[in-house]
């Protein structure tokens, strides 16, 4: 069986976690960053809740390869502070950026080389290794192959009713988010829902590094 879980940002208000993890969710990963300014201005909020109401949480940034990258890693590590056992990963969410897609600019041999600076800095500071939040379509139209990322946990983004996700090449999903219309107590409105590709037991063991994904 998988364990259900979901993500937020501030697009879903005050979130009642409590009622969250009475509905049986299990994880939730909590947008912290983006860019080099951008703090999400209920990050705080819903990271202290959703560990209070004894869910495991990982925090995400939301990567703009035509910022630098340091600051970058700067920015999230300050917000988020270090990574403490029991938590869930840190993921960089790879993605169009908004209101203008910075990607199609970045010359394609330095799509891949930006995004693992990122990745690798980010493991050097806080001790365990990132997921990579992204899809098959953008994979393949920025990176092509995934080479050296196709090393990291993957968080897979495929809203389908099919029994398992289409992924990029190369990798194997670890967290598959499923839909963008879920409906939990506790979440005003729709929110996104994931799977964990393994046990409760297993979800737990991440909370000291990456286990293997079945």
């Amino acid at each position: 069986m998988s364990v259900i879980g979901i993500d937020v940002s501030h697009h879903q208000g005050s979130v009642a976690w409590r009622g969250v993890a009475r509905a049986g969710v299990g994880f939730a990963f909590i947008k912290a960053t983006e860019g080099v300014l951008t703090r999400d201005p209920r990050f705080g909020a819903n990271w202290n809740a959703a560990g209070d109401a004894g869910l495991l949480r990982g925090a995400y940034h939301f990567f703009h390869p035509a910022k630098p990258v340091t600051a970058q890693v700067e920015h999230f590590c300050s917000v988020t502070g270090e990574f403490s056992p029991g938590e869930l990963p840190p993921v960089l969410d790879v993605e169009e950026t908004i209101p203008k897609d910075e990607w199609p600019a970045i010359p394609r041999r330095q799509r891949l080389a930006l995004t693992l600076e990122w990745l690798r800095a980010v493991e050097a500071r806080m001790g365990v290794r990132p997921i990579v939040y992204t899809r098959k379509s953008f994979a393949a139209a920025m990176f092509g192959r995934p080479g050296a990322l196709a090393a990291y946990p993957l968080w897979v983004a495929h809203y389908t009713l099919q029994p398992a996700p289409v992924c990029p090449d190369g990798w194997r999903w670890t967290f598959w988010q499923y839909t963008e219309c879920g409906r939990v107590p506790g979440v005003s409105g729709n929110v996104d829902m994931n799977r964990f590709a393994g046990s409760p037991a297993e979800l737990l063991s991440l909370g000291g590094g990456i286990a293997q994904a079945a």
